[in-house]
């Protein structure tokens, strides 16, 4: 596929056809990394945190009165001597 290198501002853009980004798993107004390999430029997703809003789904469960423990502390006798 051809496309033009158009300015913008004081920088320069191409257009990208969604079916790429869809190839690629990005969407408008996902965030990615451009870098060059061997003379060409290369568009990856950014990898996001896969922890993240752990801290307030946390707290919703403690509020909700959902955050006991699902597992025992340890699962038979010989667990206990594990050394971490």
């Amino acid at each position: 596929m051809k496309t033009l290198i158009r300015k913008l501002g004081r920088s320069h853009g191409v257009i990208i056809p969604k079916q790429l980004l869809k190839e690629i798993g990005c969407e408008t107004g996902d965030e990615v990394n451009i870098t060059v390999i061997r003379g060409c430029l290369v568009i990856t997703p950014v990898d996001h945190d896969p922890r993240a809003g752990w801290t307030e789904d946390s707290k919703a469960l403690a509020a909700a009165g959902e955050d006991r423990l699902v597992w025992p502390d340890f699962g038979s006798d010989a667990d206990k001597n594990w050394k971490w």
